[in-house]
């Protein structure tokens, strides 16, 4: 299975309008566009029953404590862990792509609440969920895709990892307020196959000059 986008080079840097925020001169990082990636998908196996998609982010810091402090960087060799962006689940069989825009299309502050999406698919809460739990003017459900935003103060360039899974099942079993995670264990043994493509994003402005 082949999977593509023409949103962004592979490998190469995630533009700033599929970011759900961006460097800011004046306040480090401000809001930004916030809008889903255009994916596109071939060599599909014959079997395929739905597709599952995962986004997610395995460079983010393990430990908070200096994420965007004004007088230091994460250190590179902090130890990371991933943070989810994007979890989906009964995408027909009979789909090959996603349009741009289609998901998401800016921030919606507090989550965009919405458990149904397009194409008849669900949505699983991504990790601003946890990450805004503790904001009164943030927190909320954050289901579907918002993008990247790493700490602006962060050490190295974070890695976007799309991941569409072909499955053997018409429907996953996951239910509820379910999560990148709970998609995986569910979907472990009904994978016949796989396909990603990966883009990369910072906000610290040593790293963009």
């Amino acid at each position: 299975m082949q999977l593509s986008t023409t949103s962004f080079t592979e490998g190469g840097i995630i533009p700033a309008r599929y970011a759900f925020a961006k460097a800011d001169t004046d306040s480090r990082v401000t809001l930004s566009d916030n809008v889903n990636p255009a994916l596109a998908w071939s060599d599909v196996p014959e079997e395929t029953g739905s597709f599952a998609l995962i986004c997610h982010d395995p460079d983010e810091p393990s430990v908070g404590d200096d994420v965007n402090q004004e007088d230091r960087e994460i250190p590179s060799d902090l130890k990371r862990v991933e943070f989810f962006h994007w979890v989906v689940v009964d995408l027909p069989a009979d789909l090959r792509s996603v349009d741009e825009g289609e998901f998401a299309n800016g921030v919606v502050v507090g989550g965009q609440h919405v458990y149904e999406g397009p194409h008849g698919c669900r949505q699983g809460l991504n990790d601003f969920t946890g990450w805004f739990a503790d904001d009164p003017d943030m927190k909320g459900s954050y289901y579907g895709y918002d993008g990247p935003a790493p700490p602006w103060n962060d050490s190295i360039i974070h890695h976007y990892v799309f991941t569409l899974f072909a499955l053997s099942m018409d429907s996953t079993l996951v239910y509820g307020n379910f999560t990148g995670n709970d998609v995986r264990k569910t979907i472990k043994r009904r994978r016949l196959a796989e396909a990603s493509v990966v883009g990369t994003y910072t906000q610290n402005p040593r790293l963009l000059n």
